[in-house]
């Protein structure tokens, strides 16, 4: 048990205010990327609400994870870019708290949508006769729908067990959001304990969807290696290439920010930035500029704009 024992009404977020000669810096390059990753994100999400041509599941479930990255990305750094040029970087328990419940959930969401997508991908290879009867609007809504039910019960669980027990001085947080670890280490109560239990939590929701992509692209693989003509494989690999870098992005940035270990070192304001900002930023990058379907989707729309204004 920590001996100052205080009950704090707020937390101060340290964040970048370690490196002062380069936060305007910092600012410009989160603020442009920040605005490209709305900008991707907003486009999938219009482009797959005006052609009906990507009213598929595979592009639903992609604006579905548009949507759920761009409230991602608004819970933290809008609040990051302003605490960038502010002096007070405080921020109340309470809104750390809600900070903390809503990037854990939507860090969820994001994993459970890429493993729906992937099982969506597994249908259509290598079920392709039954997949219009599997994959239909009112499945792929409810698939959706549970990704995010999941996704917020497991974060109301840690963030429960974060905040249930009052917080010790001093109020630092050493990130530049309410990241899970830095908020549970000012607990006053068995924080070590909390800490490893929220960590393995995290963990194993991490592991546990990583895994089932793994395991639906061993069946993925298998299927189209059968595939006689080159031309049906390569066909195959190109509805997957675009999910399956994602995925590798996506998982890859996630592990070195939750699999780290305690005794390695490093700061985890800095370790967290790919997984914060440029995970979002390259999603919808990948997505639109590996695939012909959202590139022709968007010479159409350019050209009806263009057309339009003659």
């Amino acid at each position: 048990m920590k001996i100052n024992q205080t009950i704090l009404k707020e937390f101060t977020l340290v964040g970048f205010s370690v490196y002062p000669q380069v936060q305007t810096f910092l600012f410009v390059v989160f603020f442009g990327l920040y605005l490209l990753t709305l900008t991707g994100n907003l486009a999938i999400m219009g482009l797959t609400w005006v052609d009906r041509s990507l009213h598929t599941p595979m592009y639903l479930f992609l604006s579905a994870l548009s949507f759920s990255e761009t409230c991602y990305t608004l819970t933290i750094i809008p609040r990051m870019l302003t605490d960038l040029l502010a002096k007070n970087r405080s921020i109340s328990v309470i809104g750390c708290s809600l900070q903390m419940c809503f990037f854990l959930a939507l860090g969820g969401t994001n994993c459970v949508i890429l493993t729906v997508m992937g099982y969506d991908r597994f249908l259509a290879i290598c079920n392709p006769l039954r997949y219009p009867l599997l994959m239909t609007s009112m499945v792929c809504g409810q698939l959706v729908a549970s990704a995010w039910a999941v996704g917020f019960f497991i974060s109301v669980i840690e963030t429960a067990l974060i905040f249930r027990g009052s917080f010790c001085s001093p109020n630092l947080v050493k990130h530049f959001f309410c990241h899970m670890r830095a908020v549970v280490r000012l607990s006053c109560l068995h924080s070590d304990l909390t800490e490893f239990t929220v960590t393995l939590i995290s963990v194993s929701g991490l592991m546990g969807t990583f895994l089932l992509i793994v395991l639906t692209y061993v069946f993925i693989l298998s299927t189209v290696l059968r595939i006689p003509s080159a031309e049906g494989k390569q066909k195959a690999f190109s509805t997957c290439a675009s999910h399956l870098t994602v995925v590798i992005v996506h998982f890859g940035f996630a592990s070195i920010v939750y699999l780290k270990p305690e005794a390695s070192g490093g700061d985890d304001t800095l370790i967290a930035v790919p997984y914060t900002v440029i995970t979002p930023f390259l999603s919808p990058l990948i997505f639109s500029l590996r695939n012909k379907d959202m590139k022709g989707a968007f010479r159409k729309v350019l050209g009806k704009t263009i057309l339009l204004n003659k």
